[in-house]
């Protein structure tokens, strides 16, 4: 049996993987899961292999597939498009293996073939027998024949194919036994790949030929601003080529206005890979920098795919080609940039340890990593905004940025974020794009996701476009678990500046798509700080659950269990026309249509009676009630009233209790009202606007009247409370909040259930990849009839006319460009594969513009469409049929409407026969067709009803919280906060108060370090063999009069001059800061070269080598 991998087995280097590979392929027929498996298996062992034979590639702290794709020198090797196709593979493979989601032959053939391609990579760069080959799909096709023609051999095959699955599943490889094997590959085959990787030319996907480049990559340039023949010059001839000629032409030099140019922009045809061009742009750029003293930046297009190489990252996907104002930013930022490695974080703003160590921690990320992307998880309250005012701060005064931008989903928290910002930094220039319609060149922007979408396109200055595409050097997402969803994507994509991320969800409950968004393994983010460790350190309260079940909102309503009078209001309640009469009434239509007035007022006494007190226990401390939605917040602020009016009494009018949800005006002045402590509300009945974000630290009690799906929104709930508020309860601090929680949350999420939020699309974009979908299906041989080839036709005529009517000015379509030329012509939708399905739905399905029709039509049409798919993928029709009948009863009900009238044959059918059992694609055509745009007529039921049944409690408790006390990330986050909370420790005393260690406090060291917080081998992966003592110094740095009493001898001696003062002074400072100074170097930079460097300072050489030794003396008392 032939397969695509053959090859493999010719090159013995590659014996670890070859079997597996061959054997994904082999199988694929008999069990696509098992193939898929086997797939992840090849790409995991092939992986290790690598590591195994590079020596740029180290070890990560663990050898899982994760860490080990994630880790940022081998993201750096092998580029984001290999890494996609992997992490495709790696997700199709976890499906099956742990989701129980069943996947089938068209997955297993698309992770094949991306398991080909990440192969061939590695043939190129390893191999030296490779031959460029191309994936061959009819080899599988081919066996598919033949298996059909010989029954009696396939059977043969089958067994000895179930003996290799069984085989395989056994296999495992031994990364380190790997490595010791290939120890001595290393340096010959890691020179290879370093060589070869320079012209290794992906695979991309093959596109037929478009329109010339020129259209495309011009159109980019002007609408960047640039104009041709004046500072955009095409084919400009450059000498230095190594070519016969020694001459070569770039396609274009982007200039500034002195004509230096500022950027080589290569371009390919459409259809041919970008990457094609980097070695020939990467030498006129050499040439360009001989020239002219500076090397221009590099764009690598062929109009549908952009990439920047900017001198500083590895090469990148930029949405567009940079503006001239954009590209001299970025050269003046490169110039300006210092060090991170030695910033001092505001105290003034950020002055808890954890909020320096977070702004450290991002900014090595940025600097000493070369990363560009950061999540920041800390709980709320901790101060996220104030910490990343603190990280702009030192990025500003660095030279790493100059244009902020701060995005949220809401416009209240962009109002809170903006407002902290102009506090603690208030020579910034900020703007709210939500409120202020000026400002706009303002160095710090404030916007929601929303707003900023529709600014892109229109916020003009005199020289163009402003918020183009490399105008912001910062990119700050707040609630950053909000911001994936696909709407959004497009932001992040089309920005291209260094992003952080904010979030209060715990970190294991962070969407593994966000964490990809940041680049990021699992679980892992920049920095942590969660609400455990915060409750710890004093810095946020903790909660008490007070955890009730009532019996209809547990188990319903049943008419059997109620007493005779109630009987008489549910039967005058819900009996139909026909005397029919439910006999139970289901828990979720409880505050969803269905709004019983006991339950409400049991609630409210429990909150009112039990909940925590101020004002020595007179008035109930402010309170949140979360609710389901609109008419159950205004129900239960009706309740309330009724049964709480003395709360009315002498408040001048002002409401006690107040619904703030989406539905009212000036809602942000009423949020202001309640999170004052001496004004009214002092209950906010909230829907959504309350749940995140919101800054109120006087809340005593949140009540849980709703069920909450996600786990990670529910701790964003949780978070309202967690705020310290000193004097509140009567002069004494807050020490404790209440959570309330009547609809078992917490029992919920106790149980491991929980689910992330989905990414949802838009309507008309769902009913677009339902029809691609259609056409995919449509293709098989099996459906290649008159009727159905003349139906997918029009379903293609149909849909590329929706893919014409999109902007291709707007930002968003630009982005997929290379999707929409491709899917608005006809001729390209008769080949398409399972990977074109993936693609529409990602790329051009969010895009799609709704048109005039009814909604209630376009709904039948995904209905009656999922109908048809189902059909095509030979599945069942599931609650499609149900939602069917009902929409078909529904119009049934009203038939004296003539356009119903004129159905009525089609409605009987379907209602009275088994028609829909029998239809084909050609009957359910008929039936969208034909009662598509009488939806609007189906009868719309009372949606509300008020009911008075006694309730009944059938179990109340009260909980202490279930917080992890111990939860820190790695061994570095508990090690450093052991010895920040610890520094009454004698020998991290000594330390901090420069006194000698002897081997004796060594010994005391290491017992803590190494096996108190955890051991010498952890200790050594995260510092290598750095000193112990060295280790606390830069925790917990030295005590300002140790430095200053170190210092004495030059502080007080009147024989120096200021600057000589001033400079010892930077050297306390720092010492005070950092504990000690290794790194001499840190002496060329600012501050200490602000009034002259060391040798223009001290020209009496010996007083500097003094200071010296004094630094040595200091650096050498952290060493026994």
């Amino acid at each position: 049996m032939v397969t695509n991998f053959d090859y493999l087995k010719q090159d013995p280097k590659f014996k670890s993987f070859a079997d597996v590979a061959i054997s994904a392929e082999r199988i694929i027929l008999m069990d696509p899961e098992a193939s898929i498996i086997n797939s992840r298996r090849a790409m995991e062992f092939a992986l290790k292999w690598m590591y195994s034979v590079d020596k740029e590639l180290e070890m990560p702290y663990q050898d899982n597939l994760q860490s080990l794709m994630n880790a940022e020198e081998y993201r750096q090797i092998i580029g984001p498009d290999l890494w996609k196709r992997m992490d495709f593979i790696r997700r199709c493979g976890n499906n099956v293996a742990h989701s129980g989601k069943k996947l089938g032959r068209d997955e297993a053939m698309l992770c094949l073939e991306n398991l080909f391609i990440y192969l061939d990579y590695i043939a190129y760069c390893y191999s030296d027998l490779y031959e460029e080959k191309n994936f061959n799909p009819n080899l599988v096709k081919e066996r598919i024949r033949k298996s059909k023609e010989f029954r009696e051999q396939a059977e043969a095959t089958k067994a000895e194919l179930k003996k290799e699955i069984e085989n395989s599943a056994q296999k495992e490889l031994d990364l380190q036994k790997l490595r010791e094997e290939n120890e001595s590959l290393k340096e010959a085959l890691s020179s290879r790949r370093a060589e070869k990787q320079q012209t290794y030319v992906p695979k991309p996907l093959d596109l037929s030929e478009y329109k010339t480049r020129k259209i495309y990559i011009d159109s980019m340039l002007i609408a960047a601003g640039w104009t041709e023949g004046k500072d955009w010059i095409n084919e400009v001839q450059l000498s230095g080529m190594s070519n016969k000629s020694e001459v070569g032409f770039a396609d274009y030099v982007l200039y500034d206005d002195a004509h230096k140019p500022l950027a080589v922009v290569e371009a390919k045809r459409t259809c041919v890979d970008v990457a094609k061009g980097r070695q020939q742009a990467k030498l006129y750029a050499d040439i360009i920098e001989k020239e002219y003293g500076r090397r221009p930046i590099v764009f690598l297009t062929n109009g549908f795919e952009t990439r920047i190489v900017d001198n500083q990252y590895p090469e990148r996907r930029v949405a567009e080609i940079y503006s001239k104002r954009d590209l001299e930013k970025l050269f003046n930022l490169q110039s300006m940039k210092t060090s991170l490695n030695h910033i001092n974080v505001d105290k003034k703003i950020a002055g808890r340890y954890y909020q320096e160590a977070a702004v450290k921690a991002v900014c090595e990320s940025f600097d000493k990593k070369n990363r560009r992307k950061a999540l920041l998880v800390m709980a709320t309250g901790s101060g996220k905004t104030r910490t990343v005012i603190a990280l702009c701060k030192v990025l500003l005064d660095a030279g790493w940025v100059k244009n902020i931008l701060f995005l949220a989903d809401r416009n209240s928290l962009v109002t809170q974020a903006k407002r902290s910002f102009v506090n603690l930094l208030p020579d910034l220039s900020c703007t709210n794009l939500c409120e202020e319609k000026e400002n706009y060149n303002s160095h710090c922007v404030f916007s929601t996701y929303q707003t900023m979408i529709g600014c892109i396109e229109t916020i003009k200055d005199e020289e163009g476009k402003l918020f183009t595409s490399g105008h912001f050097d910062l990119v700050i997402c707040d609630e950053a678990h909000r911001s994936i969803y696909n709407k959004y994507k497009d932001i992040f994509n089309y920005f291209d500046a260094p992003l952080v991320g904010l979030t209060a969800t715990p970190k294991d409950e962070i969407d593994k798509n966000t964490y990809s968004l940041f680049e990021l393994e699992n679980g892992v983010p920049t920095f942590g700080y969660e609400l455990a460790q915060a409750v710890k350190d004093g810095y946020l309260v903790d909660y008490i659950s007070v955890e009730t079940k009532f019996k209809f909102i547990e188990q319903g309503i049943s008419y059997a269990e109620l007493s005779e009078g109630e009987k008489e209001e549910y039967e005058n309640t819900f009996g139909d026309e026909n005397g029919e009469l439910p006999e139970r009434i289901n828990s979720s239509a409880l505050n969803t249509w269905i709004f019983n007035e006991d339950t409400i007022r049991q609630v409210l006494n429990i909150v009112m009676r039990d909940g925590l007190k101020v004002d020595y226990g007179e008035k109930i401390g402010k309170t949140i009630i979360f609710a389901k939605n609109h008419a159950h917040a205004e129900k239960i602020l009706e309740v309330f009233n009724k049964e709480y009016p003395n709360t009315a009494k002498g408040s001048n009018g002002q409401a006690f209790a107040k619904v703030i949800d989406n539905y009212m005006t000036y809602a942000q002045n009423a949020i202001d009202e309640f999170s004052d402590a001496n004004k009214l509300p002092q209950i906010a009945i909230s829907v959504d606007m309350l749940d995140t974000g919101i800054d109120v630290p006087e809340v005593l009690n949140l009540v849980f009247f709703k069920k909450v799906m996600s786990k990670a929104k529910f701790w964003q709930m949780i978070g309202r409370g967690t705020r310290l508020c000193p004097g509140l309860i009567d002069g004494d601090d807050k020490s404790k909040f209440y959570i309330f929680d009547f609809c078992g949350n917490f029992e919920f999420f106790r149980m491991g259930k929980g689910r992330p939020t989905v990414n949802m699309i838009a309507l008309q974009g769902a009913v677009f990849n339902l029809e691609f979908q259609i056409v995919y299906k449509l293709q098989d041989i099996n459906y290649q009839t008159d009727r159905l080839i003349d139906y997918r036709n029009r379903l293609i005529e149909s849909m590329t006319g929706k893919v014409k009517e999109l902007n291709r000015e707007n930002f968003a379509v630009r982005q997929h460009i290379k999707y929409v030329d491709l899917y608005s012509s006809e001729s390209n939708y008769q080949a398409l594969t399972y990977e074109d399905t993936l693609l529409v739905r990602e790329e051009l399905a969010p895009l799609i513009l709704p048109d005039s029709d009814d909604a209630t039509a376009v709904r039948f049409d995904a209905l009656i469409y999922g109908m048809e798919l189902a059909q095509l993928a030979g599945r069942g029709y599931g609650r499609l049929r149900s939602d069917l009948m009902n929409k078909v009863s529904g119009i049934a009900s009203v038939a004296n409407i003539p356009q119903i009238q004129a159905q009525k044959d089609l409605i009987d059918k379907i209602i009275n026969t088994d028609y829909v059992e029998r239809a084909g694609i050609d009957d359910f055509e008929n039936i969208r067709e034909n009662l598509r745009n009488l939806m609007k007529y189906v009868p719309k039921k009372k949606l509300r009803y008020d009911t008075d049944f006694a309730d009944d409690i059938l179990d109340s408790s009260w909980n202490e919280s279930e917080l992890e006390s111990d939860d820190l990330a790695n061994y570095r986050a508990k090690a450093e906060h052991y010895i920040r909370q610890h520094q009454d420790n004698i020998v991290i005393a000594k330390l901090r108060t420069n006194q000698p260690l002897t081997h004796l406090d060594v010994e005391s060291l290491e017992k803590i370090l190494w096996s108190e917080v955890g051991s010498k081998e952890d200790y050594e992966k995260e510092y290598g063999k750095k000193p112990l003592g060295e280790l606390v110094r830069s925790v917990v740095g030295m005590d300002m009069n140790a430095a200053k009493e170190a210092f004495s001898e030059f502080l007080n001696d009147t024989n120096l001059d200021s600057r000589q003062i001033y400079f010892v002074n930077q050297i306390v400072e720092y010492i005070i800061h950092n504990g000690m100074m290794k790194d001499l170097s840190v002496l060329q930079e600012s501050p200490f070269t602000d009034q002259g460097s060391v040798v223009d300072i001290f020209t009496d050489i010996s007083v500097w080598t003094a200071i010296r030794k004094v630094i040595d003396k200091i650096n050498a008392n952290a060493v026994a």
